[in-house]
């Protein structure tokens, strides 16, 4: 199995909740030289965040719009596939499937969709945002999911629903290339869903057994409502990657020095909103998405050792992030990719 490497674009200034300034600027230049870069030294995925409200920096701190950014990225990269979330409470289905129709077509083909079911009250509040209990919210994906598809390949096209009703609707042009459909959940409600809306599974960080685990699960659980098997599982993780063990257990301890700062709130939010198969502690509060738990930390070899074991897990897809994250992003393609394709080649 060959690995694919992702990132994820920062859209507020980095993925640290506990170093204020992480030399990541929140402006489209930065995020254009990030992506043109990660073209240019072999990365194959970005993974676009939709956040109205900043929720690694405190809601009074910048975040950019993960559209916005996905339609200017298509226009300044060539071959990178631009996996760009959506919260279905946040978006009419039909407009969206006319949004992303006209973002593939600036790509070229390459526009994808990670579908996240949401979990921040405040930001809904703040926003307007549909925000339904729990397994809601998966029913209403379900239904988003149907019509975008619908949209993408039927001229017109009519639904009716629970929760959306369209008549004779026309989408033209249809996507180049329809976009893959991602997702991810841990509660049984989300898996279940999941299962039969998405294309390909996501999930946050985890250790390779537990990974191992997941895929099967999942696998099984597509296998009983579709034909069709996944087509990736992606997991997201923080890479620290130093010349010795030394330096990445310093670099470690100084960005899980944990303070209760202004987004410990959307933390707790999170946990309290979302059912999680593993229980989070104040070190998965220092970076987002349980970056940590997969432990990508260590020397080069180190850290590719570690990527092959969940490669075996069944993972095929990592979205990675990284601090300051142009920096690192180039440190771990020049020396931990090598490495990664030489283990798989030996087999």
């Amino acid at each position: 199995m060959t690995m694919r490497f992702g990132y994820w674009t920062p859209i507020f200034g980095g993925w640290l909740r506990n170093v204020d300034d992480e030399h990541t600027p929140v402006t489209f230049q930065h995020v254009k030289e990030i992506a043109q870069t990660a073209e240019r030294v072999g990365f194959d995925v970005t993974l676009i965040a939709e956040l109205n409200l900043n929720d690694v920096k405190g809601q009074s701190a910048p975040s950019l719009d993960a559209w916005e950014l996905a339609a200017a990225v298509a226009a300044v990269t060539e071959r990178i596939e631009i996996l760009t979330a959506i919260r279905p409470g946040y978006h009419l289905p039909a407009v969206a499937a006319k949004r992303a129709a006209t973002i593939d077509d600036i790509s070229g083909g390459r526009f994808t969709l990670n579908v996240v079911s949401a979990w921040w009250a405040e930001e809904a509040r703040q926003y307007g945002g549909i925000f339904s209990e729990h397994d809601d919210r998966y029913r209403r994906s379900l239904e988003f999911v149907e019509i975008l598809k619908g949209l993408w390949n039927e001229t017109p096209y009519s639904f009716k629903g629970d929760y959306y009703e369209i008549e004779n609707t026309y989408l033209e042009p249809k996507p180049q290339v329809q976009p893959v459909i991602y997702a991810g959940g841990e509660s049984e409600g989300g898996k279940q869903a999941i299962a039969r809306f998405a294309d390909a599974y996501v999930t946050h960080g985890g250790t390779p057994d537990e990974l191992r685990t997941k895929v099967a699960d999942l696998t099984s659980r597509r296998a009983a409502v579709s034909d069709t098997p996944f087509s990736a599982f992606g997991m997201a993780a923080y890479a620290i990657v130093r010349d010795t063990e030394e330096e990445a257990q310093a670099e470690l301890d100084r960005i899980t020095d944990v303070r209760e700062g202004a987004a410990y709130e959307s933390y707790q939010d999170f946990i309290s909103k979302s059912q999680l198969e593993q229980k989070v502690d104040l070190r998965d509060y220092s970076v987002s998405n349980r970056g940590l738990r997969p432990e990508l930390i260590g020397t080069p070899d180190q850290v590719a050792r570690r990527i092959v074991e969940f490669s075996e897990a069944g993972v095929d897809l990592l979205l990675l992030q990284f601090s300051p994250h142009l920096a690192e992003m180039q440190r771990f393609a020049e020396q931990v990719i090598p490495r990664v394709r030489e283990l798989e080649a030996r087999g």
